[in-house]
């Protein structure tokens, strides 16, 4: 570090899901280097080990309250997997509907509380949406956030009809749901769904969700945006990213991926892949490795399925809990953007800049995944057929070495579960902001956030600088998740 550059320690983030530090390199007026600190240990990994395989649907979702179902879907798929059985019809779209509320309200939550409120700062109280934006993301009493989590209130009525409850809900299994809906419990569903669709076409798009999914390049958002350029929280947002070129800021590596997302009949509404240049390729998860390198761990970098977590208790080297994962040795992206680039949605490619993501296109594939995925709930809940099985039971084996993947709302989670005489002989979890915010490898490569921030700007006098806190938040971490 020359005598131009300067350290800052950011943090500890507010507006975020559990701990996060990051130590920044600043030279002149710019972001040099980051260095991104999960300072939590929890240990859930170890926790799991001698346990009873069918344990990890009681504990797993434990990681986190508002993403626990994705947990659960996760150690559902990987005992699927270790018991040889599959859902029936009914209990892939119940489970497929409990997922898809989770994550919806997960994106709602970000949008409203986590990321908008720092328009409503008064740092940018001479911008000319500054006043908008105060009136509707303020924290606590913005006019948008509180109709959003009434809202997300009225959409989580799903887990109370379907789950018995949220968090943690154990209806989730193997072999599909628990519960198994009679016609009553079908309507009522539907009458959910409907009400938040209606209201998301009123607050978020001012538009039909099928206007919305029917934009099929930046042009046409463009045209969107200029319609009418007061009415939706995504033209808002739209008007913040043109004034803030959010467009360009925050730029992440280059290569995307998803594991699939809500399996149904064969096929993922939301398919798995790997993006590269504009081709996807097949997940293959034997590439994964985890680097220890940055990280206070004990070990050698291995495939999960021959991982540890050993904590240094030291702490002698490293600068992280969070270990680097790696798919052949390359940082990829995760998320509600990745997957649209992977689904092919034609306006995905429009929205990279250099062939990255940014803040822009971050924040508009999570508002374009909540109209896809409540015109898909309302399809699987027209398709439930009552009297009809919701799942199926199986039996664990004395031995396997299985996975369960799936995709949470920040991206691709994945179980890696081994069996040896009936019992968890190892259990490895790898979470979406594991793959996001993770520490440097052997090779000295940034993780996912640690290269989108490099070249943030910095304006004078600042110690968290804003541009710093959208590029984080634009990832939407799930810091409770990452270390286990």
């Amino acid at each position: 570090m020359n005598e131009e550059t300067r350290r800052i320690i950011a943090g500890p983030f507010n507006r975020v899901e559990g701990d996060l530090e990051i130590r920044l390199d600043i030279n002149g007026s710019a972001v040099r280097a980051a260095y991104v600190n999960s300072p939590l240990f929890r240990g859930f990994e170890q926790i799991l080990e001698g346990k009873d395989p069918r344990d990890a649907l009681t504990i797993v979702p434990r990681i986190c309250g508002i993403c626990s179902v994705s947990q659960s879907m996760a150690a559902a798929h990987a005992l699927a997997a270790a018991e040889g059985i599959a859902p029936p019809p009914n209990g892939e779209r119940i489970a497929a509907i409990i997922h898809a509320a989770e994550n919806i309200a997960d994106h709602l939550t970000h949008f409203h509380i986590f990321f908008m409120a720092d328009f409503a700062r008064a740092i940018y109280a001479g911008e000319s949406w500054y006043g908008m934006a105060s009136e509707q993301f303020r924290a606590k009493n913005g006019s948008s956030v509180q109709d959003a989590m009434n809202a997300r209130a009225s959409l989580l009525h799903i887990m109370g009809l379907l789950a018995g409850k949220w968090p943690h809900t154990l209806s989730v299994q193997p072999g599909g749901a628990t519960k198994a809906p009679d016609q009553r419990d079908r309507v009522r569903l539907l009458a959910i769904i409907r009400q938040f669709k209606d209201w998301i076409e009123k607050s978020i798009f001012a538009a039909p969700v099928e206007r919305i999914l029917a934009i099929d390049s930046l042009e046409s958002l463009r045209a969107y945006h200029a319609e009418a350029p007061q009415h939706g929280s995504l033209r808002l947002f739209l008007t913040i990213c043109d004034t803030l070129e959010l467009g360009s800021m925050g730029l992440g590596p280059k290569r995307f991926m998803s594991y699939g997302a809500y399996p149904m009949d064969g096929r993922h509404l939301l398919p798995p892949g790997i993006w590269l240049n504009g081709k996807i390729m097949p997940v293959d998860t034997g590439l994964i490795a985890e680097d220890l390198t940055s990280a206070w761990m004990n070990g050698e970098t291995a495939h999960p399925f021959e991982g540890r977590t050993l904590p240094d208790e030291t702490m002698a080297n490293g600068y992280s809990w969070c270990k680097a994962p790696r798919m052949a040795g390359q940082t990829v992206e995760v998320g509600a953007f990745a997957r649209m680039l992977i689904a092919d949605h034609p306006l995905a490619q429009g929205l990279l800049q250099d062939g990255a993501a940014n803040v822009r296109a971050r924040v508009v594939g999570r508002l374009f995944e909540i109209a896809s995925t409540v015109l898909a709930m309302e399809q699987w809940a027209a398709d439930i057929v009552p009297g009809e099985p919701a799942m199926v039971h199986g039996r664990i084996p004395q031995s396997a070495k299985v996975e369960g993947l799936t995709e949470a709302a920040r991206g691709s989670l994945g179980h890696w579960l081994v069996v040896e005489k009936g019992r968890i002989a190892s259990y490895q979890i790898i979470a979406p902001t594991t793959w996001n915010f993770s520490p440097r490898d052997q090779a000295g490569t940034p993780g996912p956030v640690e290269q989108a921030l490099r070249g943030a700007p910095v304006r004078h006098g600042e110690e968290t600088p804003v541009s710093v806190q959208h590029i984080v938040r634009s990832f939407d971490p799930c810091m409770v998740c990452t270390v286990h």
